[in-house]
């Protein structure tokens, strides 16, 4: 009689929200281990949405899933993004204009809670475990998961390093990193024209990628969505800094979540929110470079300063990772792998003090994770 190697149960595994390198990594370290401990692993592409896009009548499952194998992740470990793609899904708060064709009928609401939809899904596909990757609000759903009786054991990403009960997130690395780089880079035109630099950098709510290459020494100063500043001592700081500088010029990162005193609401691209309730961020950097220019003449002894004005954008979190988002991703992965072997399953992986752990995955909604102001930011120097 063959042997016939049974199956110890199927994972499945997502990534949501931005891309960040070290994704790619994760989802292979998960996926050649659980081969190699006796699971079948789907890769469910687009996130949430993939979960919610799936026709059970029309049996369209291979659509929005990917059977995992060694062949399939080792092409793809060495790479950045998300080659299962991603989305700002949310399926608990679907807008009509996003509700799937084959549920329009079921579904008429401006708004729909398409959990249930995500449930018999998950069903449909046979997933004893899932893990999602992503940030506070793709791992806020998968505590929801959790709580309706789904196995999740969740892995952060972020480039903001913002999720809580973590002290390291997937892609931080990489973009401080690229932050740091880019900026020396640009110090070359900074210099040449005797400017101020100011750059900007993401951070909604958390300033740790505007902060951290500030404290590396890639800028003189730096505006972070944790303290409201005045652009007033913003521009008096900046001016001694060029003073100083023997090629008389000065660098600010600004982070995307940043605001002025007296104006303290965000800058947003538009006014469309995602599933969320986020509006896309973006232009804090355009009015600080603008009104820098034009207070820079009461600080300069009457001369204007320009200013060069750079969003670092998506720059800092495409291309391949660094080291540590590489290395990292492994570790997430195999102590994913981990607790599923122990039977565990409603909890963070994540760093803490430099050793790796994991925590309840409720703390992902339990509060937000932001600079400690007094501890690590000088609120009269910036």
């Amino acid at each position: 009689m063959a042997n016939v190697k049974k199956s110890k149960g199927t994972i499945g595994i997502l990534t949501g929200g931005g891309d960040v390198p070290g994704l790619n990594p994760a989802i292979r370290a998960v996926t050649v281990r659980a081969l190699r401990e006796g699971y079948k692993v789907l890769g469910i592409r687009r996130g949430w949405a993939g979960l919610i896009e799936i026709d059970r009548g029309r049996k369209n499952g291979s659509d929005f899933v990917i059977n995992l194998t060694e062949e399939v992740v080792n092409k793809v470990g060495r790479t950045g993004g998300t080659f299962l793609h991603s989305s700002r899904t949310r399926p608990s708060h679907v807008p009509q204009t996003a509700i799937p064709d084959h549920l329009r009928e079921t579904y008429t609401g401006d708004v729909s809670d398409l959990t249930k939809e995500v449930l018999a899904n998950i069903e449909y596909l046979g997933i004893d475990t899932l893990i999602p990757i992503g940030g506070d609000d793709t791992l806020s759903y998968g505590e929801h998961l959790h709580q309706q009786g789904v196995p999740v054991i969740a892995i952060p990403k972020t480039m903001d390093n913002d999720v809580p009960g973590t002290d390291y997130c997937i892609g931080f690395s990489t973009c401080v990193t690229r932050a740091i780089e880019m900026t020396h880079a640009l110090r070359t035109s900074a210099g040449s024209h005797e400017r101020f630099l100011v750059i900007e950098v993401f951070g909604r709510y958390a300033g740790f990628t505007a902060l951290l290459p500030t404290m590396a020494g890639a800028a003189n100063r730096c505006v972070i969505p944790e303290h409201s500043f005045d652009i007033e001592n913003l521009c008096e700081l900046m001016s001694r800094d060029r003073d100083r500088n023997p090629s008389n010029y000065s660098v600010v990162l600004v982070s995307e979540g940043a605001t002025f005193t007296g104006l303290e609401e965000m800058v947003f691209e538009d006014e469309e929110k995602d599933m969320f309730g986020h509006k896309k961020l973006g232009g804090i950097g355009d009015r600080v470079a603008r009104v820098l220019r034009e207070l820079s003449p009461k600080y300069n002894n009457g001369h204007r300063v320009n200013v060069i004005n750079q969003r670092l954008g998506y720059l800092v979190r495409s291309g391949n990772p660094d080291a540590l988002d590489s290395v990292v991703p492994m570790a997430f992965g195999n102590l994913a792998m981990d607790l599923i072997l122990e039977g565990k399953s409603g909890r963070l992986i994540n760093v803490r003090n430099g050793r790796y752990d994991n925590v309840p995955i409720d703390v992902v909604t339990s509060r937000k994770k932001v600079v400690d102001v007094g501890k690590f930011y000088n609120t009269e120097r910036l």
